[in-house]
């Protein structure tokens, strides 16, 4: 992270406004990834400061450019203007006050860098998320929460703490074109053209986790139903147009800022 021991991490509340030092589309983005880190800090998925969102912003000089958190600054803390812009290497490329964890961007680059619709990373640790990822047979078609999801989703195997760039490879390989990814033994993962529709299909599927766990609660698997597959498929054909751009985002999105404005303010400092 090339910080001593000692460093300090300001408040973000208290750092320089950027709007009106950046350009309109990268303030909107900045307001919209800052919003979604303080959702996911409402709804209880972090992990203190040790997982990430990112988003993609327009290209800048012909490079590609992404904004992710400060490290060390809380979910429900963050800020439009503590984002820090980075390149593909994880590499600064603005003035900030603050750093950032590398090792932190090497899922979301892989993502990234194979998926030109990937405009929104989300990814988190949750125990229900995890608790399902440790399973071998992953997610069931237990409810209909898991069904909305369940035909988008692939996993990826455990290969320790993402230091490894080599391991981006295998995480392409294994995403493919799909929108939601388990990362056994780790956490859960989801992509959206926006910020919106990244955490709408995190909502589906960390409810989906929460309630299977729920409902195995009751004991062995005789004690549960679980739907065919040609169910799981048609659930899935059903809800299909709530994650296309500019139907689920322009239901969900207004109300959720609504709520993020009267109960945590500031996001767009």
């Amino acid at each position: 992270m090339n910080v001593d021991a000692g460093f300090n991490i300001p408040d973000p509340t208290t750092i320089d406004r950027l709007e009106g030092k950046v350009s309109d589309a990268e303030w909107k983005l900045r307001c919209d990834l800052a919003a979604t880190y303080r959702l996911c800090a409402m709804h209880a998925w972090t992990d203190l400061v040790f997982t990430h969102i990112s988003a993609r912003l327009p290209d800048e000089d012909g490079e590609e450019r992404f904004l992710i958190n400060p490290y060390g600054v809380m979910f429900d803390e963050m800020t439009a203007s503590s984002l820090v812009k980075i390149d593909l290497e994880g590499n600064i490329k603005q003035d900030t006050p603050y750093f950032i964890n590398p090792a932190g961007f090497t899922i979301h680059s892989a993502i990234h860098s194979a998926r030109e619709d990937a405009g929104c990373v989300i990814h988190v640790h949750t125990p229900y998320g995890i608790a399902v990822s440790v399973q071998k047979e992953g997610l069931r078609r237990y409810t209909q929460f898991s069904m909305q999801v369940h035909e988008d989703l692939t996993y990826h195997d455990y290969e320790g703490i993402a230091l490894d760039l080599d391991e981006r490879e295998r995480l392409i390989a294994d995403v493919g074109d799909k929108n939601l990814l388990i990362l056994r033994n780790h956490g859960t993962l989801t992509v959206g053209k926006n910020c919106a529709l990244a955490f709408l299909r995190m909502y589906f599927l960390e409810n989906a986790c929460k309630t299977q766990i729920l409902a195995q609660a009751v004991g062995g698997e005789e004690h549960l139903h679980e739907e065919p597959e040609d169910m799981g498929q048609r659930v899935h054909q059903q809800t299909a147009p709530a994650f296309m751009p500019g139907l689920g985002d322009n239901l969900v999105w207004p109300g959720l800022m609504r709520k993020l404005n009267r109960t945590n303010p500031g996001f767009d400092h």
